[in-house]
Order: structure tokens, then sequence, then C-alpha cells
């Protein structure tokens, strides 16, 4: 049994894996997510991360496909306090920005659309900078003291805001943030190390990763001269191109090859192995996709492993 990860200082106790939702209502269709929430669940998964903007870049979409589909399963389901349910605020395009009535507007149609009383971990999405911190931390302590929200974190957001952010929390005893949700993977470091994970240690935050395959180009599908039909291919290219990408390929085959399992796993556990890292998030479309993404849980990679992919990532 994979043991679960304490996420920073909080009380929820979660898989090292993050589901991505992103993929619900995307992608993957209502059967589909089920299929691959179900698998998830059975491997003894139970951090799902969404957002009430997933996925309104879609022609016909408007936004919160992927919570409505999440908070289905859960009442299909009947599973709702066996899973922490991680959801993001201010940008889904009819509740943009921090305000304090945008949060408590957009926090109580996630509630509607979850289908559930409480969201385990509440994120601001991007950061709203014509906010004051003290504003943002007021309303989501509100929503904390109003049983709504269990923990909150922040995404997006730059060290010297979450300085801030932190140092109200403690000023105040108000609600204070415990996740990190960054921008980071193997091909994608410079926005996370330094100043950020810096801060994040200090305030004793957990981070969890998103884009932790970089669109997919970590899980090795994407080559020099292949054709791959997906809706994130526009994505990866540009890692295909740069200098690090190929050698970061490299690096991950071998060590692939030394444990028998997929580029993708690999990539994860270097994630995972990072100083502030509870648990990187991946989606899968399928359930075929699954396996390499919860071999993360199991897979330890050595110093020397570690070391070569970090300087192949340089």
């Amino acid at each position: 049994m994979t043991s679960l990860r304490k996420l920073g200082a909080s009380d929820l106790q979660v898989f090292p894996l993050a589901l991505g939702g992103n993929v619900f209502g995307w992608t993957a269709d209502e059967a589909q997510s089920f299929a691959v929430l179900d698998a998830y669940a059975a491997a003894g998964g139970n951090f799902i991360d969404t957002a009430d903007a997933y996925s309104a870049w879609v022609a016909g979409n408007e936004g919160g496909e992927s919570e409505t589909v999440i908070g289905k399963w859960l009442a299909a389901r009947s599973n709702r306090s066996d899973i922490i349910v991680a959801t993001k605020v201010g940008s889904h395009p009819s509740y943009k920005g921090l305000s304090a009535a945008t949060i408590k507007a957009a926090a109580d149609e996630s509630l509607r659309r979850l289908g559930t009383d409480h969201i385990d971990l509440y994120y601001t999405h991007f950061d709203d900078e014509t906010v004051p911190v003290e504003e943002i931390i007021t309303t989501l302590d509100e929503l904390v003291k109003a049983g709504k929200v269990r923990e909150i974190g922040a995404s997006n957001i730059s060290a010297e805001r979450l300085r801030a952010s932190v140092d109200f929390s403690d000023r105040e005893g108000l609600a204070r943030y415990v996740a990190l949700q960054p921008h980071y993977n193997l091909v994608s470091r410079d926005t996370y190390e330094g100043a950020l994970q810096d801060t994040a240690a200090r305030a004793g935050l957990g981070a969890v990763p998103y884009f932790a395959l970089a669109a997919g180009f970590l899980t090795g599908k994407y080559r020099p001269g292949t054709q791959v039909e997906s809706a994130r291919a526009q994505s990866a290219a540009p890692y295909l191109e740069s200098e690090r990408g190929p050698k970061v390929l490299d690096a991950l085959d071998r060590v692939a090859r030394a444990h028998d399992v997929e580029i993708a796993s690999v990539a994860l556990a270097w994630l995972a192995a990072q100083p502030t890292v509870v648990a990187p998030i991946a989606s899968a479309r399928t359930v075929e996709q699954l396996p390499a993404l919860l071999a993360v849980a199991d897979l330890r990679l050595t110093e020397q492993e570690l070391a070569d992919l970090t300087e192949a990532s340089a």
C-alpha cells in the first residue's frame, strides 16, 4: 500500500500523484473520465486537481465542465469522504480575478458543480495583483470559517506576494496557505527554483507542480521527426526544438531502461524527489495512460540518477 504524504502544515494526507482533471469534459468524455477516476481510486489515489475554468478554452464549453464530471462521479460512487478535491478560483470567464465578491460567488458555484458542501483545497488560480493580499486572504479565511473550504493554496504567484500573504496570515491569525501549485518539471525549472521554492520551503508549503510532464513532452512520445495527433502537440513542440529537450529525453531513456519503467514515470519521480514537492499533477485521458503515472508512488531513483537528470536539464 502506497503511503500518503502530508500536504504542508495541513492535516490533508495525499497520494503522491495528484490526478489532473483538466481533461475531464474536454479530451475525455464523461464515460472515459469515470473510468480514469475509478482506476485512480482503485490504485489508492485520493487527490484530484481541477479548476472552475476547466475547460472554458474549448469551443462550446463555458468552464466548470471538469468540476461537473467530478461531482457526478463522487455522487455515483458515494466516496466523497475518501477523496481530497482541489479546485481553483480566478480564471472562470464569469468569475475572473480575486476580489472578495468574485471569490465568494465562484466558490459557491464550484461547490454546486462538485455536489459537495466543502472543498478540501482551494487555490487562487492566478494571482490578481490589483487586489491586496490582505483582501484575498481575509476572503479565503471567511470561506474556511464558514466550513466551505478546508485548506487554501496559491498558484501562479510571485515569491513576494506569496511571502506577503503568509506573513499577513501569521500576523492576523487567519487561514494560511498550505500548498503552492507552481509550473515545474524537468524542462521548465526556472519559474520555480530559486526565490519561489525558497519562500515555499521557509513557509512550510507543500508544492503540487502542474505541467509535470511538460504538456506530454516528458512521456517521450514527441521525438524528432515524429508526428503525434494530440491536442497538446503544439505545446510540446518548443521543448523538442530546445537544446535541453533532447538531452533530457536521452537521460530519461537511460534511467527508464535501468528500472524497466516508462519515461513518464521517471520524469515524475525526479519531480517528486525535489525539495518541497509533495505530489506532481498529471492527467490521463484513458485508463491505459494511468499506470505510467501511478508508478511514481513506488519508484525511487538513486542519487546518481537524480543528479544525472538534473544535469541534463540544467
